[in-house]
């Protein structure tokens, strides 16, 4: 095995190995150009942001300045956005679903180092991959931590740490993040009204 299949199969690698460098860099060149971009032209930034990420969906929108250890290794689904400073250790895959927001400040780390300091102390680390499902909403100053999986239609509320994986159709927030509730066809009874109460409002101010 190559380091860089060692580092996706989140076994221990070399992070001085002169391919992962190479990746690296043409990671953070593009990086480079996409946080000079002026913060109005979305445009370049969803071409710049489709050459950096390894997948991505058609509609995404992504507000500098971003952070990034390769950028390959990030797949992300379709009507993604992210907010300013959003951080990304991905030197394990990072995969995340359809119509997923993220706030501001928002770090998802894969990135781990051996227990044993002698070992830490060398070029000598490993990861454990992150997957973030559909339709979820990440409040800003989350931190996800490295082999989390992150269950459909979650929200997690700002300022959590998730260190274990959350299940479905839940409401998350804390250090350590734990379940708060589940939602409910309440949520959406509520939010249906809501929604249909704006467009109504619409309707009689166009006439």
């Amino acid at each position: 095995m190559t380091n860089k299949e060692k580092m996706l199969n989140e076994k221990l690698y070399n992070s001085n190995d002169k391919e992962l460098i190479k990746l690296s860099n043409r990671g953070r060149r593009l990086l480079t150009k996409f946080n000079k971009t002026n913060y109005t032209n979305f445009k370049k930034r969803s071409k710049l942001i489709k050459k950096i990420f390894n997948k991505t969906g058609k509609n995404i929108k992504v507000n500098p300045p971003i952070y990034l250890d390769y950028g390959s290794n990030i797949t992300v689904g379709e009507n993604f956005y992210s907010n300013y400073n959003l951080t990304i250790l991905d030197v394990c895959e990072v995969i995340i679903g359809n119509n997923c927001m993220i706030g501001p400040n928002v770090s998802i780390y894969t990135a781990l180092h051996p227990i044993d300091p002698t070992i830490r102390n060398t070029s000598l680390e490993y990861g454990k991959k992150v997957i973030i499902k559909d339709n979820v909403w990440i409040g800003g100053n989350v931190v996800i931590n490295p082999g989390v999986t992150i269950g459909n239609n979650v929200i997690i509320g700002s300022g959590s740490v998730v260190t274990k994986d959350i299940s479905d159709d839940v409401i998350v927030f804390g250090n350590p993040a734990k379940i708060h509730r589940k939602i409910t066809k309440e949520d959406y009874n509520y939010w249906k009204k809501e929604y249909d109460k704006y467009f109504e409002t619409i309707k009689w101010n166009s006439w």
